[in-house]
């Protein structure tokens, strides 16, 4: 829905619910569709959400749980939070098993125990336990277990009429072929399996070179995968190859945005679950911590310029140009480090391309610093009348870019094979030895040539 009519609709919910016109607000309600119900969830002030969502699960709860399950598994277990188990229970066989185990996975701990216990007493209740048993963000936690899967003894005219009466499956975008074991032996279009005469057998048309995924590989590997492959749904087996769910588009669209998010948060320093409208204090205690460890790291960095005081205090124009220097190396080493958390995370940097990469990062941080720093020596040279601290400077940046973008790309890569996540520690690295060396570089540079400096 384009923004301007969600506003408009906004708007009407916000009156609605003021005068208690409940009757027009299902009415409303009933017309959008879920992702867009989901939206104006997010925009509403929290006590209205509770409200209309509370209203909308009890005239319509299929539609309620849709908007839910878009809104995100922690905004919608927020908004069940406060009711009995028995209702989550209810209300959760509304979605499927992979949407109400993400749900029931941020619910309170005690609430969610209760859930699963008495989900289990009910057949279609099993798989939201199962999926909760994988590790998170692995392809099992994603994956809808309830997959349409074809003997591989089958014709395809028998084929045709099972999936006739198929009912309650994930989305069929391929046929699975499968033995009698359920190991999973070949793949059969929609567009295959109508243009083959009835009475042919699904083995002379599957196709048996199948790309699947483990259950337990990572979720942003699976959508690697299918990003590379072009595939709108990707089957997930076990250890023995037999299959046990499958894993649509949709759900990889939400992994790639999950993961683009956690990544850009990680290397702000930022908790990926934190939010616009998140307490004061949940944000406070999430963000604190990477605060600290900066402020640690700051005052390294104001270390190195304490050994030049007497430099600052001979000419006090070198504090003034200083954080030129370490702010435009810090620049050039965030552009880096972008460049190449986003190759790792893509899996487009290797162990076998890094030198490669490495040698491209240096020669680009090289010409930037030569570009820069003839810039910033020209300026002072005309405002300062100084040549010498001109050409300082100028070297300096040299040095810090070219210093920046090497560690940019070598930081990651060094913290990738410690098996640390590079996008959270790597901006801490980062901003401390550009500071540094930025720092070190220009007063060292000055403290050498300082006889040829102008003193005002």
């Amino acid at each position: 829905m384009p923004q301007r009519k969600l506003d408009v609709v906004l708007d009407s919910v916000k009156r609605l619910l003021r005068v208690g016109a409940t009757a027009n607000l299902v009415n409303l309600l009933h017309k959008q569709h879920p992702a867009d119900l989901a939206q104006l969830f997010s925009d509403l002030p929290e006590k209205d959400r509770r409200s209309a969502f509370a209203l909308l699960v009890e005239r319509n709860s299929k539609l309620g749980m849709e908007a839910l399950s878009e809104l995100g598994p922690e905004a919608g277990a927020a908004l069940l939070a406060d009711r009995s188990a028995e209702e989550i229970v209810k209300l959760t066989q509304e979605l499927p098993s992979d949407d109400a185990a993400a749900i029931i996975d941020y619910l309170p701990e005690t609430l969610a125990a209760a859930v699963l216990e008495l989900m289990q007493k009910r057949p279609a209740g099993a798989d939201v336990g199962e999926l909760l048993e994988y590790p998170e963000q692995t392809a099992g936690r994603i994956m809808n277990p309830k997959v349409f899967a074809l003997s591989e003894d089958m014709t395809a005219g028998e084929a045709i009429t099972a999936l006739q009466a198929a009912r309650d499956v994930e989305m069929v975008f391929y046929l699975y072929v499968i033995d009698a074991r359920r190991h999973l032996v070949g793949v059969v279009s929609l567009r295959r399996l109508l243009l083959v005469a009835p009475t042919t057998p699904l083995k002379r048309i599957m196709t048996t070179d199948i790309i699947s995924v483990r259950a337990d590989m990572d979720q942003e590997e699976v959508a690697r995968q299918v990003a590379s492959y072009n595939l709108l749904a990707i089957p997930v087996v076990d250890e023995e190859n037999k299959l046990v769910g499958v894993i649509t588009v949709d759900d990889v669209i939400d992994v790639i945005k999950d993961e683009a998010t956690e990544d850009v948060y990680r290397l702000a320093g930022v908790s990926s679950d934190d939010r616009v409208f998140t307490r004061p204090s949940e944000s406070l205690r999430k963000r604190l911590p990477w605060l600290i460890v900066n402020l640690a790291t700051a005052f390294l960095a104001a270390s190195v310029v304490a050994l030049f005081s007497s430099s600052i205090g001979y000419l006090p124009m070198l504090a003034v140009l200083m954080p030129v220097v370490a702010g435009m190396g810090g620049n050039a080493a965030t552009q880096t480090l972008t460049v190449i958390v986003r190759g790792i995370a893509l899996g487009e940097l290797t162990w076998g391309n890094t030198r490669k990469a490495l040698l491209k990062e240096a020669v680009v941080g090289l010409g930037n610093g030569i570009a820069c720093g003839l810039i910033g020596a020209v300026v002072v040279m005309i405002f300062k009348n100084d040549v010498m601290l001109g050409l300082v400077l100028g070297l300096a940046m040299v040095v810090n870019m070219f210093i920046a973008a090497t560690a940019g790309t070598l930081i990651p890569l060094t913290l990738r094979a410690l098996k640390v996540d590079p996008a959270l520690a790597s901006s801490v690295f980062i901003t401390t030895l550009t500071d540094m060396f930025g720092f070190f570089s220009f007063l060292g540079l000055a403290t050498v040539f300082l006889r040829y400096l102008k003193v005002e």
